[in-house]
Order: C-alpha cells, then sequence, then structure tokens
C-alpha cells in the first residue's frame, strides 16, 4: 500500500456496499406502496420473529435467519441511507484500506449480526422492524479508533498515514482523550436520534441505539483478530 494514499480513496468494498444499499433504495421508490412495505418487512429484522409470529410476517420463517444478515443493507429512507454512507465512508474506508476487502465484508457482517442480537436481547417481541447499515457501521467505526488516533507522521507527506498507525490495545484505545471526546459525542448523537420519532413501516420509532452499541462494542473487541498488522514499539508509548 502506497503510504500517500488518501484515507477517502474509496476501497471496492466500500463501494460495492454502498452502491448495492443505493440500489435497493432506488428499487424501492418504484414499487407500489404495498409491495415496498412487504419487500422492507421481509429484509428488515423484527424482533417478534423469535417469539412466534415468523409465519405471520413476510418471508416466513427463512427470515427469521437471513433477516440478521438483510436488515443492513434496507433503510427507512434517503437521509437514513445518506447520513450511513457519509459514515461508512470515513470510517469503513478506513478499516478497509487496512484489512483488506474480504475482511471488511467479514468484519463488517460481524457486528451487524451482533448488533441485531443485542436488539433482539432488549426487545424481544418487538413488532417493530429495525433496518439500516448503523450497527455493522458503528462496528467499523470502532475498529478505526483502534488505529487513526496513532497515525505515524512522515516529513514527505502532509498528512499522517491514518491507515499504517500501530493497533492500539483496548486498554490504551479506552484511555485516550481524544477516543473519549469522540464517543461522547458519537453517544450525544445517538441520544438524540434514539429520542427523535422516524417512520418505518408505517410505525413511528425511535434509533435502535442498542443495536449500535452491539455493532461497536463488537467492532471495538474483536477488531484486532481481524487486523494484520503487526505490533509497533509506538503501541507501547504513553496515551496523550
Amino acid at each position: 500500500m502506497s503510504k500517500t494514499e488518501p484515507i477517502l480513496n474509496v476501497p471496492p468494498s466500500v463501494t460495492a456496499a454502498s452502491a448495492l444499499m443505493v440500489a435497493i433504495q432506488l428499487v424501492r421508490g418504484f414499487l407500489p406502496d404495498e409491495t415496498d412495505l412487504t419487500f422492507l418487512l421481509a429484509l428488515a429484522f423484527i424482533p417478534a420473529r423469535y417469539s412466534g409470529t415468523a409465519p405471520e410476517l413476510p418471508g416466513g420463517y427463512v427470515t427469521a435467519i437471513t433477516s440478521f444478515v438483510t436488515y443492513m443493507i434496507v433503510h427507512a429512507g434517503w437521509v437514513h441511507l445518506i447520513v450511513n454512507l457519509l459514515w461508512m465512508l470515513a470510517f469503513g474506508s478506513a478499516v478497509a484500506r487496512r484489512i483488506g476487502d474480504l475482511k471488511f465484508i467479514y468484519f463488517s457482517l460481524l457486528c451487524g449480526i451482533a448488533g441485531a442480537f443485542t436488539h433482539l436481547a432488549f426487545h424481544y417481541g418487538d413488532m417493530a422492524p429495525v433496518v439500516g447499515a448503523s450497527a455493522a457501521i458503528s462496528g467499523q467505526m470502532a475498529g478505526a479508533l483502534r488505529f487513526i488516533f496513532r497515525a505515524p507522521g512522515h516529513p514527505e507527506q502532509r498528512t499522517p498515514d491514518f491507515i499504517g498507525g500501530p493497533l492500539m490495545t483496548l486498554g490504551q484505545t479506552l484511555r485516550d482523550r481524544r477516543i473519549i471526546a469522540f464517543l461522547v459525542f458519537w453517544v450525544v448523537v445517538n441520544a438524540y436520534f434514539g429520542i427523535s420519532a422516524v417512520r418505518i413501516a408505517g410505525q413511528e420509532g425511535g434509533i435502535a441505539w442498542e443495536a449500535h452499541i452491539g455493532g461497536f462494542l463488537c467492532g471495538l473487541f474483536l477488531f484486532g483478530l481481524f487486523d494484520n498488522r503487526r505490533a509497533t514499539p509506538l503501541e507501547t508509548q504513553p496515551v496523550p
């Protein structure tokens, strides 16, 4: 990898994921309302599926398995999608460039699935559908936080090498004041949108913040298993 490659030179995996989500949103725009609702519910993660209502929902028992993944590629609307794409461009691109496209896909799916399980634990039996890639992107953000703040600088570069920074340990990550400040901002944003009403499938509800937390924690704790960079002496330096 070139040391001068910009962080937002979008990797193929991020481009493909973005294109898939945009394509699905475009297709939904041409569907009749009733068909669109059926399509959305078949892809959405609905906790009630696991309390006996799976046969009554679109997709039946099959979607009780597939929706752990498919809910990530459908969104409540264009604003929801665009916000997620911007966050993925910022953090997902950094992660994908560091660990490679295939590992990025596995890592993102794992974080998204962890987010769905976390939401299920808090909302078992709930009929409100959950959609969006936010849990997976929260995991990408957590993974990126473990290396972008230790980006080494080079005299010949205008900006630090964000992708090539040493992996921080969990302890270093949780003690870094810059990361703590960023997390406070992220929690405030989640809290704001969490208490704001959104309409999905004709129902008003809040953002599935539990899924965001589940995806974030998964990314934070498991990113090291996907990272292929060896530890460097920089990792032992005191955290600012």
